[in-house]
């Protein structure tokens, strides 16, 4: 099972963030993902598989991401308890950095563009993740049977530089 959710994200400083939207926002992340594994468990075969999603903000936060942040984070710690308490089913989670998809369609186009230019100019691959980049980490994570309780960061290295 993988779990990843599709809507914008909510960004926004501390003084300006609705409380009411930043719980939904939490609500749909990390609830969401809690709820799919409390229900979903039950169907998935021993030695299976749970992969869900966070992102490099909780490891590097940048000024108004308090709510992505905390919810990044949030969901690596519940997919470490999950693996102790579901095992044999492996959970982990992917980690993404910065992905030309439709997570910043919130954006003005000119904004998105400049995100992902000025993005890849900082990584050490020299260009912000595709999709497709990302479902390779998923992919991984389900096939190998070794693996559980981790986080795998598919970045470019953007928590290096």
């Amino acid at each position: 099972m993988v779990f990843t959710a599709g809507e914008t994200l909510q960004l926004g400083s501390l003084a300006t963030t609705d409380v009411d939207a930043a719980r939904r926002f939490f609500g749909l992340r990390y609830w969401g993902a809690y709820c799919a594994a409390k229900y979903g468990c039950s169907s998935i075969r021993k030695g299976g598989s749970i992969v869900f999603t966070s992102g490099i903000a909780g490891q590097r936060p940048k000024a108004g991401w308090a709510v992505a942040a905390s919810i990044c984070a949030a969901m690596e710690g519940l997919a470490r308890a999950l693996a102790v308490e579901l095992a044999p089913i492996r959970v982990n989670i992917v980690s993404p950095g910065v992905v030309r998809s439709p997570l910043w369609t919130n954006m003005v186009e000119a904004d998105r563009n400049a995100l992902y230019s000025d993005t890849a100019d900082r990584l050490p691959v020299r260009h912000v993740g595709e999709v497709e980049e990302i479902a390779e980490a998923y992919l991984y994570l389900m096939r190998q049977s070794y693996c559980t309780g981790q986080v795998l960061v598919v970045d470019g290295g953007a928590v290096l530089v």
